[in-house]
């Protein structure tokens, strides 16, 4: 069993952490979100996962040449493909990039097509069951049930799950249901037919529509964890929704110091190397990286805080993500949604409004008191 990961997004939304990696190696629970993914195709018994890569392709390509997996990992770089009347190049879109990767991936079995941004404990053997035993069916998509469907691809559905009708991103009123596109598939090869060479193709947009209207397009529902981290907001409630759901107690690694009345509220997770000094207190949801230091009577709650940082003396952090070896001075505020560049200096003092991003190396003497404002 093969599996193609979509590895390719430029993480706009999650700018500016995602100026310095790409958004698939964020951590969660202090580990990149595509391991945790390779880690469940791996226990299903997939073979080889395929990253069908774009942006930042050398740091994924670098992060997997390091590790050891059981699971062999190639990668299909996203060709663009060329506009003539602008000059231009654009990226192959989801339909394209699976397309793209026919070679690598064959035509001998089903496999799978991820969307790399998700975070699911799915049961995939599940998926593969269900869908060798829908009849006919070309693609299996798996649903999730939200309460706005707004944001994603929405079905309309027969009683033996075949899907009958696919909206992408409708608007509140007029989605046919509650039940969204999860972002995960498996598709018979037969798929490749219906994606034309060399031209962007969106696989929700132009290739399931024309499936179920064939009755070739099948759904598996399932529940459990599912969120994707499109936005600062989304990329916290992963990292809330695994510690609480997959490792639900704290997680402290080897080598972690504590000084005296140190408190670790469940659950979190504290990475090796990591100093916290006294009177602090971490948690609950929150993950601290390899060699950060925590300075005394700080409070991080609901944060992921990325390796080297350091949080200095009586910090108050809630909600917020702090970027690879930031320095933050004494006695700062920093407020629910804010993203923390890697590298960037706030000075003791200072307080930062809900929302306020400050890109890597930037350095913030003054407090920001206007919320959702970006620091260049």
């Amino acid at each position: 069993m093969k599996a193609l990961i979509l590895a390719g997004g430029f993480g706009t939304r999650l700018r500016p952490l995602s100026c310095t990696r790409p958004k698939l190696l964020f951590p969660i629970g202090n580990k990149p979100l595509l391991d945790w993914t390779i880690e469940k195709l791996t226990k299903s018994g997939t073979q080889e996962v395929i990253l069908a890569v774009n942006y930042m392709t050398e740091a994924l390509i670098q992060h997997y040449t390091k590790q050891k997996q059981k699971t062999k990992i190639s990668f299909c770089r996203d060709v663009p493909v060329s506009d003539k009347r602008t000059q231009y190049q654009h990226p192959l879109g989801t339909g394209g990039a699976v397309k793209n990767a026919e070679k690598l991936i064959g035509h001998k079995e089903p496999f799978f097509v991820l969307n790399g941004d998700i975070l699911s404990n799915i049961d995939y053997a599940e998926l593969i069951k269900n869908h060798k035993t829908s009849k006919g069916a070309t693609a299996t998509i798996a649903l999730y049930q939200v309460e706005d469907p707004s944001r994603y691809g929405v079905v309309e559905l027969t009683r033996d799950n075949r899907v009958t009708r696919f909206v992408e991103k409708p608007t509140k009123e007029k989605a046919p249901s509650n039940l969204i596109n999860a972002g995960i598939y498996m598709f018979e090869p037969e798929i490749f037919d219906y994606i034309p060479n060399g031209k962007k193709v969106s696989i929700e947009r132009e290739v399931f529509p024309k499936l179920a209207r064939e009755g070739k397009l099948y759904s598996y529902k399932f529940e459990g964890l599912w969120t994707d981290i499109g936005k600062p907001e989304d990329y916290l409630k992963a990292n809330r929704l695994w510690l609480g759901v997959e490792i639900k107690n704290n997680q402290i690694e080897k080598n972690v110091r504590m000084e005296t009345r140190v408190k670790i509220r469940v659950p979190s997770t504290i990475n090796k190397g990591t100093i916290i000094h006294e009177g602090s207190e971490i948690g609950p949801h929150v993950a601290l990286g390899e060699h950060v230091i925590i300075g005394k009577r700080v409070h991080v709650e609901n944060a992921i805080i990325f390796p080297k940082s350091v949080i200095s003396d009586s910090t108050i952090i809630r909600g917020a993500v702090v970027g690879e070896a930031a320095m933050i001075g004494n006695g700062v505020k920093i407020g629910n949604k804010c993203l923390i560049g890697d590298h960037a200096m706030i000075h003791d003092g200072v307080t930062l409004a809900q929302g306020v991003t400050v890109c890597p190396f930037k350095e913030v003497n003054e407090s920001v008191l206007t919320p959702n404002k970006c620091l260049m």
